[in-house]
């Protein structure tokens, strides 16, 4: 993220000088930890060992998994849609979403079962979310995903409005298999190289584990509560 930090220095002279230090450090130096368990956790899983995994974790997280092919990407995603009884769909403007494949069935296709389909426009502001607070089924994309905790990991921007995700009572991710890496230590680092490569990242990075769920109550777990009901993860075996 590009952005300016105001007053850095005042702060850390004002710390500085709580701490009695006699003058004001001007870099960090990293602890040598003697052991580092985060980076060793999975780490020597092959891509299919880590998408075993996640398929184990999803059991855990009343989340449905379905694995297949980028060819057979559109016949799955259909059946997924008409099991959850179809739209109103609310969609991200992707075009990873024409690159997969899955242009016809979003033009074509579903238009003739008579199911809406609305795609995120940013230039029509909040009326996006009165179509996705309607929408029965929001479809997005996982930027990376955790094999460790079955985690989706979505970067919002102007296209890609973070409400779709929560406010339809189903919610469909997709999933390449290429985006899955061990744990959350894997993708802080790729975000943190992002970073350091002067990408603009997103301001708001979604970690999904799952449909919404609570148990914080009597410790009665509680499904739905601040997003969707049901989650479908579409893992693409070849991307």
């Amino acid at each position: 993220m590009v952005g300016k930090i105001q007053n850095r220095e005042t702060f850390i002279r004002q710390l500085s000088s709580r701490l009695q230090r006699i003058s004001t450090p001007v870099h960090v130096e990293r602890p040598q930890w003697r052991y580092s368990p985060q980076n060793k956790t999975l780490q020597n899983l092959s891509q299919d060992e880590l998408l075993v995994t996640l398929q184990k974790q999803c059991t855990r997280i009343n989340t449905n998994c379905v694995v297949t092919s980028s060819a057979d990407l559109a016949m799955t995603l259909e059946k997924v849609i008409d099991d959850y009884d179809g739209g109103p769909i609310m969609t991200w403007q992707d075009e990873r979403f024409d690159a997969y494949g899955l242009t016809e069935l979003f033009s074509d296709t579903l238009p003739k079962k008579q199911i809406e389909l609305h795609t995120w426009d940013p230039t029509i502001g909040r009326d996006n979310i009165a179509l996705v607070e309607k929408a029965n089924i929001g479809i997005t994309i996982s930027d990376i995903t955790l094999a460790e905790s079955g985690t989706a990991v979505l970067f919002s921007n102007p296209h890609h409005g973070r409400t779709v995700s929560f406010l339809p009572t189903k919610s469909i991710i997709l999933i390449p298999k290429s985006s899955i890496v061990p744990r959350m230590t894997q993708a802080a680092i790729q975000i943190r190289e992002r970073l350091q490569n002067g990408e603009t990242l997103a301001s708001c990075v979604n970690f999904i584990s799952g449909p919404s769920n609570s148990a914080d109550i009597e410790m009665i777990l509680v499904v739905g509560v601040h997003g969707p009901i049901y989650m479908t993860y579409i893992i693409i075996d070849d991307l």
